[in-house]
């Protein structure tokens, strides 16, 4: 089983975090930043995005440009969990075949994208904690 970690590291100041990922990119959340349920949805977006056009590449379609817009629809309660998302695809490109669009969408959020794949399956989520001194 493969493995990937990240983090998150508190700035110290109100509730801002700095995640840094395998690749040591770093981005701010929180406050003023990114919140990290917008993240989650942003990483959907992304990984969906980048699905469809490797797959419309390989069908051989002239995609010139690809916007994705998620939209989480979660209640007003907390914790706030994201109960539906529904995820929109503009695709621009020279003579798209519709089927081709369709079937990258589908093969994406079936098989390819992991974001997709976590949020529709159960997941495991298991805690941990370490104590230091100041």
């Amino acid at each position: 089983m493969g493995k990937t970690t990240v983090s998150a590291n508190w700035t110290g100041e109100k509730l801002y975090y700095i995640g840094t990922d395998t690749k040591g990119n770093q981005v701010s959340m929180g406050g003023r930043n990114v919140s990290p349920g917008q993240m989650l949805l942003l990483g959907a977006a992304g990984c969906m995005g980048m699905d469809v056009v490797h797959v419309l590449r390989k069908k051989r379609q002239d995609v010139t440009d690809v916007q994705v817009q998620v939209t989480g629809y979660q209640p007003d309660e907390y914790p706030k969990p994201y109960q539906t998302v529904e995820i929109n695809f503009t695709i621009k490109g020279n003579d798209l075949k519709p089927n081709a669009v369709e079937r990258a969408i589908e093969l994406s959020k079936n098989t390819y994208c992991v974001v997709g794949q976590t949020l529709k399956n159960p997941v495991e989520l298991k805690t941990s904690y370490t104590i230091e001194s100041a």
